[in-house]
């Protein structure tokens, strides 16, 4: 029996998507002049995304020191297809990766998980000219709201015991430059580089593209709230998790993105009215604002813990196995 929902989504102007403003290209740039006296590079990305939306600009350029790649955002993710999903990236280079919450905020984060690994790989790699300075660089880089600034100021906390030395926030953007080196830690002296975060300049595939919007790594109203959702029911209801129905109480599932904002609206009232010429007044749905609400339940974990790159997964892994037999 045929599925009664879309199979394939119409996308927005791609034009949106290979958005790259100057501040990201400035600051490649500047990533790139530092790389002389980089120790480590600690690439910071969504663990519900862990295998697309990697930014090939990093590989070509910066990633010939060594590299940790921290995942962020497991607890609103899928832990148990991450898992598999590691499998797939040590096949790409990815050696060492860490699935952490960084927004929970605790000190072991940092002294048990991140900084032994960080110290291990640096004992193992070469330092080359670098061999006789008595301090490590780490250069810290990654999407646009990934947990950049939040990992640099958890490290400088709880080595130092020392308040925010970089902004974050919830929205993508709030670091626009390379700063100067931050001190998060005196035994071994460790810096941190804090970059702006930079999407690829080239969206090649539009799924990516829509999937970071939906993770939050561009700016919501660059695409349009009510378009990320309508990406996300299309998401849900292809893979059949239907767990929206039960969160926002509908009778049932909707293929249509203003059936289903509209319920929202109207069962929070959120409503905007208007005067009419014959007297009285009309109430419209306030679809943004139900957007809106929507796309904070899901990146808050509320909708339900995903990976939206099963599709990407389920066909990347079999050839995973077959290469190590």
């Amino acid at each position: 029996m045929p599925s009664p929902f879309r199979q394939s989504f119409k996308f927005v102007s791609k034009d949106v998507l290979h958005y790259f403003p100057g501040h990201m290209s400035r600051g490649l740039d500047r990533m790139q002049s530092k790389l002389k006296d980089i120790d480590l590079i600690i690439e910071v990305h969504d663990a519900r995304i862990p295998l697309s939306c990697r930014n090939q600009q990093f590989k070509e350029t910066l990633l010939i020191r060594p590299h940790l790649l921290i995942m962020n955002k497991i607890d609103v993710g899928d832990r148990r297809q991450f898992y598999h999903a590691k499998e797939v990236l040590k096949t790409q280079g990815d050696q060492y990766t860490i699935a952490t919450n960084l927004a929970k905020g605790h000190n072991k984060i940092i002294t048990q998980k991140i900084m032994p690994v960080a110290l291990s790989i640096l004992e193992d790699a070469p330092r080359y000219h670098r061999a006789e300075v008595d301090h490590y660089n780490m250069l810290v880089i990654g999407l646009p709201n990934v947990g950049k600034s939040t990992l640099i100021n958890m490290w400088r906390k709880a080595q130092l015991g020392l308040g925010k030395a970089t902004p974050a926030g919830a929205q993508a953007g709030v670091t626009m430059s390379v700063m100067e080196k931050i001190k998060v830690n005196d035994n071994p002296r460790i810096y941190l580089y804090d970059t702006p975060g930079i999407r690829p300049c080239n969206v090649a595939d539009m799924h990516e593209g829509m999937k970071m919007a939906l993770v939050g790594t561009i700016r919501d109203h660059l695409i349009g709230e009510d378009v990320i959702v309508d990406y996300l029911l299309y998401w849900l209801n292809k893979h059949e998790y239907f767990y929206y129905v039960i969160f926002y109480n509908m009778p049932d599932a909707v293929d249509n993105v203003y059936d289903f904002l509209g319920f929202v609206a109207r069962s929070r009232g959120l409503n905007d009215s208007s005067s009419l010429l014959t007297g009285g007044y009309m109430f419209m749905p306030n679809y943004i604002r139900a957007a809106n609400i929507v796309l904070s339940d899901f990146r808050t974990g509320k909708l339900g813990k995903f990976n939206l790159d099963e599709d990407l997964l389920r066909e990347l892994r079999p050839r995973v196995f077959e290469e190590t037999i």
